[in-house]
């Protein structure tokens, strides 16, 4: 017993530590003109660096930050839904497809080819990072879109709606992938078309299950049970409901295998429909500032020490490509929607990689190294961290010049 209180003890010393720190780092990375999440990500980082030679993460510790980057998932993309629009979200499904299709391919061919050709992959590898390359990290270009007032305009819309396609169509060609990669790798028999396809039927009926209970659930019990716990209990107390019901949406995303990431993004969609829910989010963010710097730290966590010196080469020029992919498949089709301006914010806002594309590669991992090594994902992160300060830096004064007009 005194060696179980002594671990819950480390455990908690080292989570409060972690929470101190990333309140600490918020107003030092801003003033240096950088996301705090920058910082977060640094500061896994540093505790996996001080771990190697000290080694005290423990299992248990290990699960714990997991857990808490979990949550951290689903604050960050809850937001995002909770402070949509529903209907200006399907109002722009038009204009978004055509430039989600565009990206996807591109970025996802470009992905493949400098992996396969330049950095000298395997065709599994490759093909990770293709369909990693699809996804986006819209936490983090619309943190800079809320700073500038400019998220609730209808190009801020347009955006939110091409990246969840985007992490959508990346979560189908995840779970396609892990399902052929076996095959092609011949450390399995069977059909690589018939594996596919049955792989593509279940992910479609599982998505188009989830999907009618959201709408289930949103037409008929969102409401009464929000506005009931409004009228006998305080604003932090209906935060907190739904808080916990946007988690169990969230959580049964991914037991779908939906991945929690767009769980969570559903969930705080199936709210932003009715005005007492999207009333909470003044309270919603003391839980969001609480979890979201635990997601980026995990992030950091997972980065192996060994690997820095043989990735930095692959890096830059997959960072290359993680741009390129995204600013010409995004701004491309935009620019014949909604001009230079238009083409140009899209394009940048969409090169972040964080949470769906690290899924991706972590899923490959779990393959083993043969689909996805320890400086592959090493790399992946070493890109994730650079698009992740790229974007947000170039947004900001593209913001400043050309403001999106609100709706």
């Amino acid at each position: 017993m005194p060696e179980l209180a002594g671990s819950v003890s480390l455990s908690l010393l080292i989570v409060g530590g972690l929470l101190a720190l990333s309140i600490v780092l918020r107003p030092v990375m801003r003033g240096l003109g950088v996301p705090p999440l920058v910082g977060f990500i640094l500061l896994g980082f540093g505790l996996r660096l001080a771990d190697s030679g000290l080694g005290f993460l423990s299992a248990d510790l290990v699960s714990a930050l997991q857990l808490l980057a979990g949550l951290g998932i689903f604050a960050l993309l809850f937001r995002v839904g909770l402070e949509s629009k529903l209907d200006a979200l399907l109002r722009e499904f038009p204009r978004a497809a055509p430039i989600w299709l565009v990206n996807m391919l591109l970025s996802g061919a470009l992905g493949y080819l400098v992996g396969r050709h330049i950095v000298g992959l395997q065709l599994i590898p490759s093909l990770f990072i293709a369909v990693a390359f699809t996804a986006t990290s819209v936490g983090v270009s619309t943190q800079v879109w809320q700073e500038a007032g400019a998220l609730k305009s209808r190009r801020g819309s347009l955006l939110i709606d091409v990246a969840e396609l985007d992490d959508l169509s990346a979560v189908f060609l995840m779970v396609l992938l892990v399902g052929i990669a076996p095959i092609l790798s011949g450390a399995a028999d069977g059909s690589v078309l018939a594996v596919a396809g049955w792989t593509a039927l279940a992910l479609v009926a599982k998505a188009l299950l989830f999907g009618a209970l959201c709408v289930l659930f949103s037409r008929y019990l969102e409401r009464p049970i929000t506005r009931y716990f409004a009228r006998h209990e305080r604003p932090p107390d209906l935060m907190l409901l739904v808080a916990g019901v946007g988690v169990l949406i969230a959580a049964f995303a991914g037991l779908l295998g939906l991945s929690l990431a767009v769980g969570a993004l559903f969930a705080g969609l199936v709210f932003s429909r009715d005005p007492e829910a999207v009333h909470v989010d003044a309270s919603f963010g003391a839980l969001y500032d609480l979890f979201v710097p635990f997601f980026f730290i995990g992030i950091g966590l997972q980065f192996e020490p060994a690997s820095l010196g043989l990735v930095l080469a692959g890096a830059g020029f997959l960072f290359a490509a993680a741009v390129i992919g995204k600013v010409l498949g995004a701004g491309l089709p935009a620019l014949a929607l909604d001009g230079l301006a238009g083409a140009s914010l899209i394009g940048v806002s969409m090169v972040p990689r964080a949470e769906i594309a690290l899924v991706i590669l972590d899923e490959g991992r779990r393959l083993g190294p043969w689909a996805v090594s320890s400086e592959l994902f090493a790399t992946m992160v070493l890109v994730s961290l650079a698009t992740c300060i790229a974007a947000p830096i170039l947004l900001r004064p593209m913001l400043a010049r050309w403001p999106p007009p609100t709706d």
